[in-house]
């Protein structure tokens, strides 16, 4: 339109690393870190933050390089959110359930320059440079994050620079790296992370952005919320919720072991507001003992997502004081996609009505243009009668760039010029999705995805297994564990025990099954082994989990 220009002026490229700028002025004194006694506030953080990206420019990072961290929730987890991007790299923050196997498949398919790990995982972090090591690949530099402690760093003789080292090596006037484009990546998050293929979702910096803002709204959250980090701040970065939770000043209170206690106490000492994490989680709680409740605050606001949610669950949840969200979606969505938005004719239904509402997956939020249900051949919308069953799709600003080093997925997933979830579901006359089934057969165990075909390789291997195939049985605590279904070779005699330790010792814990059935499998008439029949029989089977009892 004549008189209008692009400049300086009125475009600048959306980041996530504004958020730490303006909070630091604006709640410059506000708390922004808690972890134990050790405190820290919005401007010190970015202070640490920008000496962190400057010590990166020192060790030689660059733009486009991948940093990795292995680590729980801990105050450097926060930091390095921002430290990374603002040195124009790559963040890649890894699942510490991996074992050192899979740790070093992904650093090397990500080509990770700096490795930093937590002193809990630091036997993983160093098993996996050894496997690179002894295959000749590149090690990444490898970066000590201790526990943070309120006492100065001690300098001294050390076998590995440790992550404070990092922080005072650092300059605080260093020019922070913003992306010269929006879609510059800013991060990369692998999701089954399958050896044989794995699946590194690369994140933009106006994804980042724009799902960082949507995570609020659609969790309810004022300015300066106190947010308590129960769900992993390596899983899809935090639901986007660390970059959120900065744009308003919030409160990041850390939780290294995530238990009943933990919870109960930190929601009483420092007045949590909002909290999250998958079905897992809500188990802990309802099955809390009395000796580890506490009364709430106040009505705790508590985002729910992963594995569908049991609606007695919700209702729970909802009878110990917490306002229920539930979202659904993927790391191909920047974690949250949908919220089961709350509407207030609702509220004249029971509550078991209302919990089976709040059940479902709900509809696309602010920051994802439209989700569907679409016949995955016919590519055709289909009706949103609540019966007619398709595969949910998603289109919009907060869906990945694609995956990193694997055009073939990419394209294949946006087939149609939408994102293909894999995720079976119907979609009701209101417009509400509700998911029935998954077409991959990923089985998802805590909030953490299974690979059926992955556990089944490691069976294969195992010298008495003629056949196996691998499903989801329900499991009152992690909401789904695996379930093999095997048939031995003739003569071989193996139980149910061996099996699954033969493959605790050749997987990470909570990828082996927890279940074995011996019996012939059901087969087509081309000899594909019928899944649906098992999964039907691992459903019949019920929760394989006792309350409280669980200890995988």
């Amino acid at each position: 339109m004549e008189g209008t220009i692009k400049s300086a002026a009125n475009y600048v490229p959306l980041t996530p690393i504004s958020f730490l700028d303006r909070s630091a002025v604006v709640y410059a004194d506000r708390t922004s870190i808690v972890h134990g006694p050790v405190t820290y506030t919005w401007r010190q953080t970015r202070d640490r933050c920008v000496r962190v990206a400057s010590a990166l420019s020192q060790l030689g990072i660059s733009a486009g390089d991948v940093v990795s961290v292995l680590a729980p929730n801990v105050p450097a987890m926060v930091e390095l959110h921002f430290a990374v991007p603002m040195a124009g790299a790559l963040l890649c923050t890894l699942n510490i359930r991996h074992d050192s196997a899979l740790v070093a498949v992904l650093l090397r398919h990500s080509e990770t320059k700096v490795l930093f790990a937590d002193h809990q995982f630091l036997q993983i972090a160093q098993g996996a440079c050894e496997i690179l090591s002894k295959k000749g690949e590149k090690v990444p530099l490898l970066v000590l994050i201790q526990e943070p402690s309120v006492q100065p760093v001690v300098s001294g003789k050390k076998s590995l620079m440790e992550y404070e080292d990092v922080v005072v090596m650092g300059k605080s006037d260093f020019q922070v790296i913003r992306p010269k484009d929006e879609c510059d990546a800013i991060s990369v998050n692998y999701t089954s992370g399958t050896t044989s293929s794995p699946k590194g979702v690369v994140y933009s910096h106006r994804g980042a952005y724009l799902n960082s803002l949507a995570a609020v709204l659609l969790n309810e959250m004022n300015s300066s919320p106190t947010y308590l980090w129960t769900n992993p701040m390596f899983h899809c970065n935090g639901w986007c919720l660390l970059w959120g939770v900065t744009a308003i000043g919030g409160t990041n209170v850390c939780l290294r072991n995530v238990t009943a206690k933990n919870i109960f106490d930190n929601v009483s000492k420092h007045k949590v507001t909002h909290m999250g994490g998958a079905p897992t989680i809500l188990n802990m709680i309802i099955n809390a003992t009395e000796s580890e409740k506490k009364p709430l605050p106040w009505k705790v606001s508590f985002i729910t997502g992963a594995a569908p949610p049991p609606a007695h669950v919700i209702y729970k949840m909802e009878e110990l004081g917490f306002s229920m969200f539930h979202s659904y979606g993927l790391t191909e969505t920047y974690g949250p996609g949908t919220v089961c938005t709350w509407k207030p004719e609702w509220d004249s239904l029971s509550s078991g009505e209302q919990a089976k509402m709040k059940a479902r997956q709900g509809v696309n939020h602010i920051g994802m243009e439209e989700v569907a249900v679409k016949d995955p051949v016919t590519l055709m919308t289909l009706p949103a009668d609540g019966v007619s069953m398709g595969e949910v799709v998603f289109r919009g600003n907060t869906v990945m760039n694609g995956y990193l080093k694997n055009p073939e997925a990419t394209k294949e997933s946006f087939k149609g010029g939408w994102f293909w979830s894999g995720d079976l579901g119907v979609k009701h006359p209101d417009g509400y999705i509700e998911l029935k089934d998954r077409s991959k057969d990923i089985i998802i165990s805590g909030g953490e995805n299974i690979s059926s075909i992955e556990v089944e390789s490691v069976l294969f291997t195992h010298p008495c297994v003629l056949e196996a195939a691998v499903v989801a049985r329900p499991d009152e605590y992690w909401g789904e564990t695996a379930c093999a279904f095997v048939k031995l070779k003739d003569g071989s005699k193996a139980t149910e025990e061996e099996i699954i330790s033969y493959c605790r010792g050749k997987l990470p814990h909570y990828m082996a099954p927890r279940s074995i059935v011996f019996e012939d499998l059901p087969k087509t008439s081309t000899g594909k082994v019928q899944k649906f029949v098992l999964r039907t029989k691992a459903k019949a089977m019920g929760s394989l989990s006792k309350k409280g009892t669980s200890k995988l």
